[in-house]
């Protein structure tokens, strides 16, 4: 399972950032998304979680440890911590923390997360963007710095999907309501200002969960400052999350009473992304929301 050179350099990487001698005893697989070899490492005062991609995907795995970073910041919830990167063979790995992380169930460990998005939010930017280039799953994600969120979200994040999505063979109605929506969305910010908020990016309920003890889990981010909403939307799609969750967020910080309007052009992005990443079985949700969308734009 791991080549003699990627288990030396797994030791490496973990007594460098660990202070002591640990080894692998034993490797694991483990459940770790749709793109990635994930492995539970047993060894001496713990496990360690390790990812693996081919060497040329390093850039993935560099994104994800600054977004890791930047979620770090925020005091009101945990990120695996990293404990190293690199590449040895043909592979790339990141090294992280192990954390004993468990799905939203008890009521107070969702008005807790939801407290605790909503303290991320809080943490802002200057501007809109970010400042490396990232990854939505192992799909590109383009950022730059800018001030014009809604400029932002149509050029650097619906174009590109909408492309990939032409150059995959899903053109008809999906990129006649492409043109649409990039000519009319910023008629949905006319009244509407959001503050550059640091975003998880990819907020699904299978990014977040909590620990034994209740504290909120973040991890496999895609992190950039926008528009928190941004953030909210897609917590409600591929089966939402708890209730508790967004009374406690809207408790800790009210979405405007407009927010309805804006979560499909925000929820487009993710399904856009899941038709280039998965293929058919996502287009007629994408055909239906660009449609929804630019119905409503054209009234």
């Amino acid at each position: 399972m791991l080549t003699p050179a990627l288990h030396l350099a797994l030791e490496h990487a973990a007594q460098a950032t660990l202070g002591h001698a640990w080894r692998i005893e034993s490797a694991t697989p483990v459940a770790g998304g749709d793109i990635n070899t994930a492995l539970k490492l047993a060894g001496p005062g713990g496990p360690l979680f390790v990812k693996l991609r081919p060497a040329g995907d390093l850039p993935m795995f560099e994104a994800e440890a600054a977004g890791l970073h930047a979620l770090s910041r925020c005091a009101a919830l945990k990120v695996p911590a990293v404990i190293g990167l690199g590449c040895a063979d043909e592979h790339a790995f990141l090294l992280l923390e192990w954390l004993e992380i468990a799905p939203l169930r008890e009521e107070a460990e969702a008005r807790r997360a939801g407290e605790a998005l909503a303290a991320l939010h809080h943490e802002f930017g200057e501007h809109f963007g970010w400042p490396l280039e990232n990854f939505i799953g192992s799909t590109p994600q383009h950022n730059g710095e800018t001030d014009n969120w809604s400029q932002f979200f149509v050029q650097k994040r619906l174009q590109p999907q909408f492309a990939l999505a032409a150059a995959s063979g899903f053109k008809g109605d999906l990129q006649r309501n492409a043109e649409r929506i990039a000519e009319k969305a910023p008629a949905l910010f006319l009244e509407y200002h959001p503050r550059p908020s640091l975003l998880h990016g990819d907020l699904w309920s299978g990014n977040l969960g909590a620990l034994p003890d209740g504290c909120p889990v973040l991890f496999d981010p895609a992190c950039y400052y926008g528009d928190r909403e941004a953030d909210v939307a897609m917590t409600e799609l591929f089966g939402g999350l708890p209730m508790a969750f967004y009374a406690a967020y809207r408790s800790s910080w009210p979405l405007e009473e407009d927010y309805e309007r804006r979560k499909p052009l925000y929820n487009l992005y993710h399904i856009l992304n899941h038709l280039n990443l998965f293929g058919r079985g996502y287009l007629a949700q994408a055909e239906r929301l660009a449609a929804q969308l630019a119905r409503d734009l054209g009234r």
